[in-house]
């Protein structure tokens, strides 16, 4: 009587499985801060935190470090990276810039099943908004800015626009916690106006639109770096 033949789908979907809850808990963690910039990261206690081996930990890591959330040291450990505070001020350029020249791009060459891609994330955002769900916001914000650049038909700023957005998770994450996670309903509207403007072909409304939208996002994170500066250090 033949043996019947052995299952080795079970084991590697666990690990799969496995590798995906270590990523996205720290993902989440770190986007959060709750895991501070600069931290290190312990295999030995992941391991027993999540009950699982180091191999499925080392996998999460490395995805992590794609992301550029984890920074692998020459000695082979690992620490949250470090937010880029003295190079701030290129990085908002940059971000600005891109907010414009996307939006522009939009509304002059946009189709109009770009728009029917643009909305659903613009609800997304808008209901992560009233969920107060500061994660939820990162990441449909993400997507809604991304699917204006893709409208934007130039994949080089596609790319450099997604690049930036990424980078600028942690950022933006200190951006809501200036509003204790309640946004104003008038940035979420600022999203709506942009997609009216991109529908219309308007593409000077767009740009102030753009433009207005990142000065308004760069003096809060600005103005909230400041004020967290300035508290009073407990010794």
């Amino acid at each position: 009587m033949a043996k019947p033949q052995q299952k080795t789908e079970a084991p590697e979907r666990a690990r799969g499985s496995g590798v995906r809850t270590v990523y996205e808990t720290l993902r989440s963690e770190i986007l959060d801060l709750a895991i501070a910039p600069g931290s290190p990261i312990d295999e030995v206690e992941l391991s027993a935190r999540f009950g699982m081996s180091r191999t499925p930990v080392r996998e999460a890591l490395v995805r992590l470090a794609a992301d550029g959330l984890v920074v692998t040291l020459p000695n082979r450990s690992s620490i949250v990276s470090h937010i880029d505070f003295l190079n701030l001020n290129s990085f908002f350029d940059a971000l600005t810039l891109m907010y414009r020249v996307t939006t522009r791009l939009a509304a002059e060459f946009h189709e109009p099943a770009d728009l029917e891609r643009i909305r659903p994330y613009q609800q997304a955002f808008s209901a992560a908004v009233a969920a107060q769900d500061a994660l939820a916001m990162i990441a449909a914000n993400r997507d809604f800015h991304v699917a204006i650049a893709e409208a934007g038909r130039n994949p080089y700023y596609t790319a450099l626009f997604t690049r930036l957005l990424d980078e600028g998770r942690r950022l933006l994450r200190l951006y809501y916690s200036s509003f204790d996670d309640k946004l104003p309903v008038q940035y979420v509207e600022e999203h709506e106006q942009m997609i009216e403007a991109i529908a219309a072909r308007d593409i000077a409304a767009a740009d102030r639109l753009a433009t207005g939208h990142a000065d308004q996002i760069v003096r809060q994170i600005q103005g909230y770096i400041a004020r967290d500066r300035r508290r009073p250090v407990s010794l």
